[in-house]
C-alpha cells in the first residue's frame, strides 16, 4: 500500500508497541513525537485522536488508535510480513491479542492502583481477579512456542510488550514463564531497532 504511514507517539508511552510493530512490518513510516503537556492536547492532534493520547497511526485517510488495533491493522495492511495467521486460522490470534488488551490490561491497571475486586465484584469485572488473569496469561504463552501457535505474530508484539513491561516494572509477577517469554521476544531484530529509535528520541 503506497499511502504514507505516520506514527504519532511519545517514546515514554505505549507508542513503543506501535513502533515495534512497524519495525516488524518493515514498511517505511514517519514518526511524529508529541509532548504530553502541549502538542498531545492541542487541536491538530485532537482532530486525529480526541482522547489526546498516543499512539495513533495515520495511513493515508485511515486513522487507527489503540495499540492492539494498530497491531492487527498493520498485520492485515501488510500481509507479506506474515504477522497474522490465515483468515481461517485466527481464533487463537484474536483471542489472545484481545485478551491482553482487555482482561489483562484491566487486571494489571486495577492491581497497580491497589483495587482488587471482591468475589462478588469479580463477577462484574471482565477479568475476574488479578491472579486468575495472570494464570490464564501464563497458560497462553506456554501452550505453544508463540501465543497464537508455532509462528510469531502481531499478537506476540502486543502480548509480549505487556509482559515485558509487567516484569520490568513489577506490575506482573516475575514468573519464570513471563521472564522467559519477555527475554525471547526482546531479542527480535525489529524490537531492538524500535527500542533504539525510541531510546534515542527519549535522549533528545
Amino acid at each position: 500500500m503506497a499511502d504514507e504511514l505516520i506514527l504519532y507517539t511519545n517514546p515514554m508511552s505505549r507508542g513503543r508497541i506501535a513502533r515495534w510493530m512497524l519495525e516488524e512490518v518493515g514498511a517505511p513510516y514517519r514518526a511524529e513525537i508529541l509532548d504530553y503537556a502541549s502538542t498531545m492536547k492541542q487541536d491538530p492532534y485532537l482532530a486525529i485522536n480526541p482522547m489526546g493520547k498516543v499512539p495513533a497511526l495515520v495511513h493515508g485517510a485511515t486513522v487507527i488508535t489503540e495499540c492492539a488495533a494498530i497491531c492487527a491493522y498493520l498485520a492485515d495492511a501488510f500481509p507479506d510480513a506474515g504477522l497474522a495467521p490465515p483468515p481461517g486460522a485466527r481464533g487463537a490470534y484474536y483471542r489472545w491479542l484481545f485478551f491482553a488488551a482487555g482482561p489483562v490490561e484491566q487486571a494489571v491497571t486495577n492491581h497497580a492502583l491497589k483495587f482488587d475486586p471482591t468475589a462478588e465484584q469479580g463477577r462484574l469485572a471482565g477479568y475476574g481477579n488479578y491472579d486468575l488473569a495472570m494464570d490464564v496469561l501464563e497458560q497462553a504463552i506456554t501452550a505453544n512456542p508463540y501465543v497464537a501457535g508455532d509462528r510469531f505474530s502481531a499478537a506476540d508484539v502486543y502480548v509480549g510488550a505487556q509482559v515485558m513491561w509487567g516484569v520490568q516494572f513489577g506490575t506482573m509477577p516475575k514468573r519464570d514463564a513471563f521472564i522467559a517469554y519477555a527475554a525471547r521476544l526482546a531479542k527480535r531484530p525489529a524490537h531492538l531497532r524500535a527500542s533504539a529509535l525510541d531510546d534515542a528520541a527519549t535522549a533528545k
